[in-house]
């Protein structure tokens, strides 16, 4: 018997949620990261139905669930999930609301700023999730650990580090800063005061949408309880978001003294990710933080 295709999915999916009415328009929307991405709409609403014939263990039931923790805060908006499940021809799928988009320029930053700062006083006893996820194409490791900086260094960088090795992209002296740094985490990250917070995880300029009425909508996410800081110290990594949604979070939650010191130690898990997924275009932008905080290795600055 032949794995089903994409319409036989969709039309799968629409029975689970229950919306037995016609389709009265459906159109693929293209292609990324090996998903297939269609509109389709019916008698009753609008959906966006994603699809991969072969993505990896779990991946769109992880997304719905992050999803749906992020909608639990009440917060930032949110796509609905309305159903998600792993076939076993190993085809996956997630059926969501449909968002109608405006201008990225007509994006509400001063909302996105305060009701992100209202997600991050979503707390937990530790550090983690409930089960691993995705960071884009990558496995990531969400295990239980009240102390942040262990679970940094273990489910963050050491995840990453050990990743690398495997793919050759470690040599030698990048390996042995990385590993000092690892070492030496506490160092820079300890003394901190800080509670666990929910982070959407993968938070970027790619995965937020105005909605029509410029309300941001946060898609993709990577979700895990840890140091809100990590969160916002990667909105900047890549162009960074309007200075109005930093004044708005500053102004809703201050951010510690110190962050903009921390903040390339956050990035650090990204752009390791970045370096195992696409390879050493990013080799230069980890060595230059691995210098930068251990310098010689052996010797810290």
């Amino acid at each position: 018997m032949s794995a089903p295709d994409g319409l036989t999915l969709l039309r799968h999916a629409l029975a689970r949620c229950g919306d037995g009415t016609p389709m009265t328009d459906c159109q693929a929307m293209g292609t990324g990261s090996g998903h297939r991405l269609i509109r389709v709409e019916t008698e009753q609403r609008l959906y966006c139905f994603k699809w991969n014939p072969n993505p990896p263990a779990g991946m769109f039931l992880a997304e719905a669930e992050g999803l749906r923790a992020l909608a639990e805060t009440h917060s930032v908006r949110i796509p609905q999930v309305y159903a998600a499940d792993q076939e076993e021809y190993g085809l996956g799928w997630i059926l969501m609301e449909w968002i109608e988009t405006s201008r990225w320029g007509e994006m509400n930053w001063e909302g996105l700023g305060e009701s992100l700062a209202q997600m991050h006083t979503w707390g937990a006893g530790g550090y983690g999730f409930s089960g691993d996820n995705y960071l884009g194409a990558a496995l990531q490791r969400n295990a239980w650990n009240r102390d942040w900086v262990q679970f940094f260094a273990e489910q963050r960088l050491g995840f990453q580090r050990d990743w690398a090795a495997q793919n050759g992209c470690l040599p030698p002296e990048r390996a042995r800063r990385l590993d000092w740094l690892i070492a030496h985490l506490g160092d820079f990250l300890e003394g901190v005061p800080r509670q666990p917070a929910l982070l959407h995880g993968d938070l970027w300029g790619g995965n937020v949408l105005a909605g029509r009425a410029g309300e941001a909508v946060l898609i993709d996410p990577a979700v895990y309880f840890g140091d809100r800081e990590a969160e916002i110290a990667f909105t900047k990594l890549f162009g960074g978001f309007s200075a109005r949604f930093y004044q708005a979070y500053q102004s809703a939650q201050p951010l510690d003294p110190g962050f903009h010191e921390r903040a390339d130690l956050y990035n650090l898990y990204h752009l390791l990710n970045h370096l195992n997924l696409f390879g050493e275009g990013y080799g230069g932008a980890v060595d230059a933080i691995l210098r930068r905080y251990a310098g010689l290795v052996g010797t810290k600055r």
